[in-house]
């Protein structure tokens, strides 16, 4: 493992969640962070509270790519290079595809994959330059397996399995990829639920006291971006040990 410290780190869906609490951990490791998110105001705060010397932020709308260029461009004016970037933002509105929700499967397709997409086209020529850094995009285990309700979103997790695989091969010997698939943890992907059916369906299976803390999965994304420059964590999948 080489130290995270010093390393410069841009994190999408920073204000909350995944991302939040990652940034918090990097910093607290002497990293540099530079944040990503549509919540201004949390950003703001959380910039505030970790240091502006440490962390900066740009508000972003991940389905924009011209958004994630101007959050990569920001991480190269402040702190002149990107070492790694967290592909983090995602939405979960579960839904069996009877349901015909076609508005949460856009969404879904925007965020989950083309934000994917679009972060990593904002970094990439410039990491290939230099011949190092990391990209870890966080997945689900709803990417290695699907139910009846979580087709659409499965397959938008699924998705950032295939694209981080082709990256790696791609980038190979330059940039090391890395692909985290999550299970339960404590988040507000399950806020953005509307279908009532789905809903009812996670309270009976009880999500909410299934749910780790979300330093668990951090602490993952900062042990592939630790990893020594010669060595690559491809995949992990991390779950509460009672999730069955």
């Amino acid at each position: 493992m080489q130290s995270i410290k010093d390393q410069v780190i841009v994190i999408t869906g920073a204000s909350s969640g995944f991302g939040e609490v990652t940034a918090r951990m990097l910093v607290a490791e002497g990293a540099k962070v530079v944040l990503g998110a549509r919540r201004e105001d949390r950003l703001k705060a959380l910039c505030d509270e970790l240091g502006t010397d440490n962390a900066v932020y740009a508000v972003c709308d991940v389905t924009k790519h011209e958004d994630l260029h101007t959050l990569a461009s920001k991480a190269l004016d402040t702190f002149g290079r990107i070492d790694g970037l967290v592909n983090n933002a995602g939405v979960m509105p579960l839904s069996m595809i009877g349901a015909g929700r076609v508005e949460e499967w856009d969404q879904m397709i925007d965020v989950n994959i083309k934000g994917v997409l679009y972060g990593i086209h904002a970094v990439l020529a410039h990491m290939m330059e230099r011949g190092s850094g990391r990209i870890v995009s966080i997945s689900s285990v709803a990417g290695l397996s699907t139910t009846p309700v979580s087709a659409v979103y499965s397959g938008t997790k699924f998705a950032v399995k295939a694209i981080s695989e082709g990256l790696r091969q791609e980038c190979a010997g330059k940039v090391g990829v890395t692909c985290i698939y999550p299970g339960a943890f404590t988040t507000e992907l399950v806020d953005g639920i509307k279908d009532e059916f789905v809903k009812e369906l996670m309270e009976k299976r009880g999500f909410a006291k299934l749910a780790q803390p979300a330093e668990r999965v951090a602490e993952a994304i900062i042990y592939a971006l630790g990893q020594d420059p010669g060595v690559a964590v491809n995949e992990i999948t991390i779950r509460p040990l009672a999730q069955g």
